[in-house]
């Protein structure tokens, strides 16, 4: 990939759909593959203590009739995460058909990143002081998201990164809160370096999962948004095993897309396929307009499906 600089040597080959890695390894070593097989190794063997640990604690129960139900219900929960090792093995061997053998290791040069914290990529632009207000209607009740991005900055692997704050309220009710770190490369490819995660119940944070930072304990980033997106690039957002596993596909460049945000109608739209490894059957479609960024987001895993609109942008927020 001649004339690429060294950060996107490995990652956009990926984005392509072929090898990825700038490390090399001994000849007829598929690494993805064997990555695949550990995590699904250690998936089966978690489900199976989870099960053992559980049935422990029926033991502990007063009563046989309590002690019986409290087994029967562990060993159809052991069943099923037993069944969704066996699906997360299958998409992350069908990524692997895409992706080939080699290590996911994109190596960050911040010298690459010159500007990283003006992100204007002209389908996914953050400007410190804008806020991206979503709604929809869902199974849980009525969603309203805001992705406020701060002025706030990260330094991750020496490349600074912009902070987005995104929260998720259910009937009024926050239920999730996380901040969200990209940063932007020369060529104009949006990374994504990380996030702090809370699912939030009744106020409380009641879950970390899916929390992750580049450089840390294996973790690497990944494309949010290529600087030229075409019908086909198939690439990972995020890489962190176990925890942070999402994919996405360019589907579509002229797609035409109806929400409330005026004018409301958007020609020449982007379209992407997202899914994760982690989530069989969770599969989203969004829809990006140059010089906005996301518009709406289709949730594909429920009948009829659920939509996400962008209905307003403010400026000039803190």
């Amino acid at each position: 990939m001649a004339g690429l600089p060294r950060v996107l040597a490995g990652a956009l080959a990926l984005a392509a759909g072929v090898g990825v890695g700038l490390r090399s390894d001994a000849a007829g070593m598929n690494s993805c593959r064997l990555t695949v097989k550990g995590a699904a190794q250690s998936c089966k063997l978690g489900a199976r203590s989870d099960g053992q640990l559980t049935l422990a604690k029926c033991d502990n129960l007063p009563g046989t009739s309590a002690r019986k139900t409290c087994r029967q219900q562990a060993s159809m929960d052991r069943k099923d995460a037993l069944q969704t090792c066996k699906e997360q093995n299958g998409l992350r061997q069908n990524a692997c058909a895409r992706f080939g053998p080699t290590p996911y290791a994109p190596v960050i040069d911040p010298a690459n990143f010159t500007r990283s914290a003006v992100i204007d990529n002209p389908f996914f632009p953050l400007t410190p002081g804008t806020t991206f207000v979503y709604e929809g209607q869902t199974e849980e009740g009525f969603e309203h998201v805001e992705f406020a991005v701060t002025h706030v900055t990260k330094r991750i692997l020496n490349v600074n990164c912009v902070e987005v704050h995104d929260t998720r309220q259910v009937d009024n009710k926050v239920v999730e809160d996380t901040r969200d770190w990209f940063a932007q490369d020369d060529d104009g490819n949006v990374w994504y370096f990380g996030e702090n995660t809370t699912l939030v119940s009744d106020g409380l944070p009641v879950d970390l999962s899916g929390t992750w930072t580049a450089g840390v304990d294996g973790a690497h980033p990944g494309i949010i948004m290529k600087a030229h997106p075409a019908i086909g690039d198939f690439y990972r957002q995020e890489f962190s095993l176990g925890q942070a596993e999402d994919l996405a596909e360019v589907k579509s460049l002229s797609e035409t897309v109806t929400v409330p945000f005026p004018p409301g109608s958007f020609a020449s739209c982007l379209e992407t396929e997202e899914s994760s490894s982690l989530a069989p059957g969770d599969i989203e479609h969004k829809f990006y307009a140059m010089g906005i960024g996301n518009l709406l987001t289709i949730d594909m895993a429920v009948t009829p499906n659920e939509r996400s609109e962008l209905v307003q942008i403010l400026t000039g927020q803190p």
